[in-house]
């Protein structure tokens, strides 16, 4: 009982140290802020009546939070279960008594942005190894072909043009494929010592990925600084920058340039090591200007519903898995798999939805590009919808990290947050937002978004004058 009380007076104190609106009027008078734009707003889930507001309207540069908009759009749309499918099979004539296939054998994307992933490891424990045993268990010991990846699900435009060239190179910067796979990204391993410019690559993974780069790199203090320029396609480019010294196993990663030629050269060599003989070498449709022919399906393999995708996609901020649904969205609902068929899905979804969106401005599905644009109004709203009216808000709400989580790990560590706030981040230079919901401590569910563009100084100011304005919120609302 000494014990609640204490708690009870605790609390009492705070919400009497935190004012109504004094976060928020601390946060304008910082001088961080003296070049900055913003804009904010809160409203009360239920009632819909507006806490606080401030620039709601105000179209600015979102950031990740941009994939809280292709999500809810998805998980409506497509439902929490649609999957993605990829498949194998081949074309042409197999002669089963001498094992001679006079064709090519198909790996056919569907659009699966997590195959191979990391992130589920175990769904696809050994899918290479799965292929090549089904592939030999047809009977197939010769190929007059070739192995080739039908990556036609998707357009060729792997990476929107807005995105910047500092980002397409590397890891969070790969593009989006018919076939995607292994997250489309290489890992380069170094081993360094001092500050100097001596290093070691002890390896590459996947072998495959081994491309024509030139090494401009210096090895320096603690931070990885080190940026990959290369584009989609193209089997050379540059890395430069610095890479922590003293790592015996430092890892950099880099965007796989094309994915579907990757995993036809895996899948070819495999085979071969498997004793099967191909006379042509590794291709894809794209290369070989192919068009559809009747397939013999040998095997396939699906993806985890979209559901799970969606919960790493919004805990850890995946650019890639936002492009693949924002493509996959325009497929389904237009029968193009194009950047621009997914936004004018959006679109219609936020229309359907009742969503003003005359201040968004959609130019991809993870937020990277700096063109994109929305308000704090326009989330908030979004928010309130899936609340209100969405068929799949537990889905959606299960994929928006909390305090300790995901991209949340570092922030809003104060136990007030606990249990009482989720809250998807945006962040990229002289930019950082936030949106979600968070319960007072009467009981109020709030639906919220902050964002800030422009500011100076540390962005590390800008985050903790978040949390403090949404601390004196959970108190005194």
């Amino acid at each position: 009982m000494r014990k609640k009380i204490l708690v009870l007076l605790l609390l009492s104190i705070s919400v009497l140290a935190y004012p109504q609106e004094k976060a928020f009027s601390d946060l304008l008078n910082d001088s961080v802020m003296q070049n900055a734009a913003i804009s904010f707003y809160i409203s009360d889930t239920d009632s819909n009546k507006v806490i606080y507001e401030f620039n709601s309207r105000q179209s600015l540069t979102p950031a990740s939070i941009m994939k809280l908009v292709t999500t809810a759009a998805a998980l409506e749309l497509l439902g929490p279960d649609h999957k993605f499918r990829t498949g194998i099979g081949y074309t042409g004539k197999l002669n089963k008594r001498t094992g001679s296939l006079n064709g090519d054998i198909v790996i056919k994307g569907g659009g699966d942005p997590v195959l191979g992933s990391k992130e589920f490891a175990e769904h696809y424990a050994y899918f290479t190894e799965k292929w090549i045993n089904e592939i030999k268990n047809t009977g197939i010991r010769k190929i007059e072909g070739r192995i080739i990846t039908d990556d036609s699900y998707y357009d060729y435009q792997p990476v929107p043009a807005k995105w910047q060239w500092e980002d397409i190179g590397n890891y969070y910067g790969a593009g989006v494929y018919g076939l995607t796979v292994f997250d489309n990204y290489y890992d380069i391993h170094f081993r360094t010592s001092q500050d100097s410019t001596d290093y070691i690559i002890t390896g590459i993974y996947p072998e495959e990925c081994r491309t024509d780069l030139e090494y401009r790199l210096t090895v320096y203090g603690n931070e990885d600084e080190g940026y990959v320029f290369s584009a989609p396609y193209c089997n050379s480019g540059w890395i430069e920058g610095s890479i922590p010294s003293n790592h015996d196993d430092f890892i950099l990663k880099a965007s796989i340039p094309d994915p579907p030629l990757l995993i036809a050269r895996i899948i070819d060599n495999k085979l071969r090591q498997a004793g099967v003989k191909i006379k042509q070498d590794p291709s894809t449709f794209r290369i070989e200007n192919s068009v559809n022919e009747p397939v013999h399906q040998i095997t396939f393999i699906d993806s985890p519903p979209l559901k799970d995708i969606i919960e790493v996609l919004n805990h850890e901020s995946v650019n890639l898995y936002a492009e693949h649904i924002l493509k996959e969205l325009g497929k389904v609902f237009y029968k193009s798999g194009t950047a621009s068929a997914g936004k004018v899905t959006i679109l219609d979804f936020l229309d359907s939805a009742g969503i003003m969106h005359g201040g968004m401005f959609i130019e991809d599905g993870s937020g990277l590009s700096r063109s994109n644009a929305i308000n704090a109004s326009g989330m908030v709203d979004l928010l309130i919808f899936m609340k209100r009216n969405g068929k799949y808000f537990n889905d959606f709400t299960y994929s928006i990290p909390g305090p300790g989580e995901g991209t949340l790990k570092n922030y809003f560590k104060d136990d007030i947050f606990e249990t009482r706030l989720i809250a998807k981040s945006g962040s990229m230079t002289r930019v950082r937002s936030y949106t979600g919901y968070l319960q007072t401590l009467s009981g109020r569910e709030l639906a919220f978004c902050i964002i800030v563009n422009n500011f100076t100084g540390p962005s590390s100011k800008i985050v903790d004058h978040i949390e403090k304005i949404l601390k004196e919120v959970i108190l005194t609302k």
